[in-house]
């Protein structure tokens, strides 16, 4: 880990490094839609959960607009 880089980015920077590793040469496409949406998901169920469902705090602390949230809401069916 680098010293900027966070402590996030190097779990994912690990995460990606493992993906590849076990597809042992296998072709692969879609990897950048696929780490966006295994991140996008629980991080906006976290948000959702430390604001109780107020999802015009979660889209401030997101630094989203609040269509844009009920989208990604609505599109990953979080409750």
């Amino acid at each position: 880990m680098t010293q900027t880089e966070s402590e996030l980015s190097a779990c994912v920077r690990r995460l990606v490094q493992d993906y590849f590793q076990h597809l042992e040469g296998e072709p692969c496409t879609g990897v950048h839609d696929m780490v966006l949406e295994s991140v996008e998901k629980p991080l906006l169920e976290v948000v959702l959960q430390q604001t109780q469902g107020n999802q015009t705090l979660a889209s401030e602390i997101l630094g989203i607009n609040r269509s844009t949230l009920r989208k990604k809401i609505q599109r990953y069916g979080i409750k």
